[in-house]
């Protein structure tokens, strides 16, 4: 069956493409700042709706019935999710998109190579781009999985490491591109056995790419979780951009390299704010607990204040200026409108209210940004660990809400282990230094926090929502 546009002529084909290009590049643009992000999210959805949309109604692939019948089904999936899935379930909805992504481009190519070899034609920079869709591909595809499945508790988070794992992993990053060579060099080696040509190459050239991508995120731990999902989000953009040369598409080079170095970026961005090197944090095998939860008991015992919402209340009475700290458990906990309310409520008291917001609170970049944006908290009022950390010592009061390792004081005096030399919100140099949790249990790090038993933090243990919440009732009471 024709296609519906098959008449369009090349040179219209590429504008279209170019409109949806600077899309694309103005949406990256708009989301570099939270308050146009919204924005950014809409224009780029617009140029990949566009680029969709002409590719569809141009290439003769299927019918136009099943053609729209799959983007319906497709836009249902993706409604679907973006209706149901939780704030707390985004860092791992992400992460498996970045997999989508990946495993579609190692399927796209191994598609174009069938058309290829199918017709008798050998093109060296289709089966070159080709392998290399494969390989990251499916590197980007599994890695996904797992670091999705590490973020969800389906597989265990911390670090699993072995003797030898790193000749492991270079045993099967070169069978993988000694695959890619012999699919480049020798596409024909089998002779007459159907396919022969592509097949052997090009599968053991997935299945190393494959178990790869399971090797390299198994050892990461928890920790380590922010920066695998943006790394793994580059990938699959670079996949997408390989993909784009295998079947001489510009928008998809375009979107796929916008992509991977937005992708790239962050992940240098997200290293340098945990102080590690990228190699560290793929071949280091971070994460590990050092203390088991006994010994962590023995740390804290004798040494731990408590508090209550009542104290609390009169503690912030007589305060000038508060900062809150948010962290994961904010996010389980689903306290962000609670803090919200609390901190209005300060304010209309006089009170100098800010939020210190790290790089790496939470499971995925700007995960507070977002949570405390739902919450309708201002952007203004949002202040990064540079801006925040100097402003410790004349805080009189800091309630740090299910945040951990990002606060961990240990992060500056550790020579080695998960976390040392880790900046960190150096949040007890406050007066006063609420912690609200559910108990003295570690953070991703799996290190004892000896922020909990300085002299100047009181542990205020309990749900964060409900805390927060009893704390807004009880200063609402009182004021």
């Amino acid at each position: 069956m024709a296609a519906i546009l098959g008449g369009l002529s090349a040179s219209a084909l590429a504008f279209v493409y170019l409109i949806a290009g600077i899309l694309f590049i103005q949406g990256l643009r708009d989301m570099t700042h939270p308050r146009t992000a919204p924005r950014g999210n809409l224009i780029s959805a617009g140029g990949m709706a566009l680029a969709v949309g002409i590719t569809v109604l141009v290439t003769d692939i299927l019918s136009p019935v099943l053609l729209f019948a799959g983007l319906l089904v497709g836009a249902a999936i993706g409604v679907w999710l973006a209706v149901t899935v939780e704030t707390t379930e985004m860092p791992q909805l992400v992460g498996l998109f970045n997999g989508f992504g990946g495993g579609a481009s190692a399927l796209v190519a191994g598609a174009e190579l069938i058309d290829m070899f199918g017709t008798g034609a050998f093109q060296v920079g289709v089966t070159s781009t080709a392998a290399l869709a494969g390989i990251i591909g499916s590197v980007t595809f599994w890695g996904s999985l797992v670091a999705a499945g590490k973020l969800h508790g389906v597989v265990d988070d911390s670090a699993v490491r072995y003797s030898g794992e790193q000749a492991v992993k270079a045993l099967f990053l070169v069978l993988s591109v000694l695959a890619g060579l012999h699919l480049i060099v020798r596409p024909n080696l089998l002779g007459a056995v159907p396919l022969a040509g592509w097949v052997p190459s090009y599968w053991v050239l997935v299945a190393a790419a494959s178990i790869l991508g399971v090797l390299l995120v198994i050892p990461i731990g928890g920790a380590d979780m922010p920066v695998v999902i943006a790394l793994l989000n580059s990938y699959s953009g670079l996949a997408a951009a390989t993909t784009g040369f295998v079947l001489d598409n510009s928008v998809l080079i375009i979107a796929g390299t916008l992509v991977g170095a937005s992708g790239l970026i962050l992940t240098v961005i997200m290293c340098e704010s945990m102080n590690r090197s990228l190699a560290n944090v793929f071949f280091g095998g971070i994460g590990e607990a050092s203390e088991s939860g006994e010994e962590m008991e023995d740390i804290y015992e004798g040494n731990i204040t408590t508090t209550s919402p009542e104290e609390v209340e009169m503690t912030l009475d007589v305060a000038d200026r508060v900062v809150i700290v948010p962290g994961y458990g904010m996010a389980v906990a689903q306290a962000q409108h609670a803090v919200a309310e609390l901190a209005e409520l300060l304010e209309k008291e006089g009170v100098d209210v800010e939020f210190g917001i790290h790089p790496v609170a939470g499971r995925m970049p700007g995960h507070m940004n977002v949570l405390l944006a739902e919450a309708d908290v201002p952007y203004e009022k949002l202040r990064d660990l540079e801006e925040i950390n100097p402003t410790f010592s004349q805080t009189d009061v800091v309630i740090v809400i299910g945040a951990n390792d990002v606060v961990n004081p240990s992060a500056n005096t550790a020579d080695s282990g998960p976390i040392a030399g880790m900046p960190v919100l150096n949040v007890g140099e406050a007066r006063t230094v609420i912690v609200n949790k559910r108990s003295l249990s570690p953070g991703f790090s799996g290190v004892p926090n000896p922020l909990f038993a300085q002299d100047n933090t009181n542990m205020l243990f309990g749900d964060g929502k409900e805390t927060m919440q009893e704390l807004v009732n009880i200063y609402k009471e009182n004021h």
